[in-house]
């Protein structure tokens, strides 16, 4: 996902940690291995098919290209932690090719008290979460279906182009696949046409620069992909029960 391909983590960089707080995120992946963490609050993270509801010191990690999603529903506070295989390379030799058939960690006391202020540090603690991984879990081997690719093929062109004039049609003509097969598959993915979720997106990005830029809202409106300032405030409304300029003032 842009948010944190491009805002959280650029090539150079291994290891990103964040906070996350009342936050929900569209279906979307990452290259790199993610572990979200509850400090307080209830999180659904749906990944793959499967939804794991979490609440304080429950967490889910989640391996490269696995298709997940974040989800809200009333408060929550989460730490996040984006890492790349080369920071566990010996866990990622061994599991490689598979997927955890359960994602869920546990974090107990002594992983709560650990400082990331070093690569020694942060390796130490990822590994540690990997250790918990293979204790309580087994897994599989994974090759990615084709509709996987498909759908993953379609987030990417969305992360790339979500701020021009982004269309379904013009996904389908770019990577030469019947448009309605397209529809079809996205829907049974995301449980939700291409126009929503594009919406979605969109707003995702919008509360990234309301947050951390002091870009006037309708600057952010025109970079987020809407051409007026009245359907980027009704969609911002509708995602964050807000409007941008009392999202902002909240801040």
């Amino acid at each position: 996902m842009y948010f944190f391909e491009k805002h959280g983590m650029d090539e150079t960089q291994t290891f990103n940690y964040a906070e996350l707080i009342n936050s929900s995120f569209p279906l979307h992946f990452h290259r790199a291995y993610e572990i979200i963490i509850v400090e307080q609050g209830e999180m659904t993270v749906k990944i793959e098919g499967k939804s794991y509801y979490l609440s304080e010191d429950e967490g889910v990690f989640i391996f490269p290209n696995q298709l997940h999603e974040l989800i809200t529903e009333n408060q929550s506070h989460c730490r996040l932690l984006i890492f790349s295989p080369e920071m566990v390379k010996d866990f990622y030799s061994m599991y490689k090719h598979a997927v955890p058939d359960n994602n869920t960690i546990t974090v107990n006391a002594d992983i709560k008290k650990e400082n990331m202020t070093s690569v020694f540090s942060q390796k130490s603690i990822l590994y540690k979460f990997c250790d918990e991984l293979t204790r309580s879990t087994s897994f599989s081997q994974r090759s990615l279906p084709s509709k996987t690719k498909i759908i993953q093929t379609i987030l990417l062109y969305i992360e790339e182009h979500y701020y021009e004039d982004c269309t379904l049609k013009t996904v389908a003509q770019d990577i030469q696949y019947d448009y309605a097969y397209l529809s079809k598959l996205f829907y049974q993915y995301t449980g939700m046409s291409f126009t929503e979720y594009l919406n979605r997106y969109r707003i995702t990005q919008a509360v990234y620069f309301l947050k951390s830029t002091d870009l006037p809202v309708k600057e952010i409106a025109h970079q987020c992909g809407y051409n007026t300032l009245r359907t980027f405030n009704r969609n911002f409304k509708l995602y964050q029960y807000s409007s941008p300029t009392d999202y902002r003032n909240k801040r």
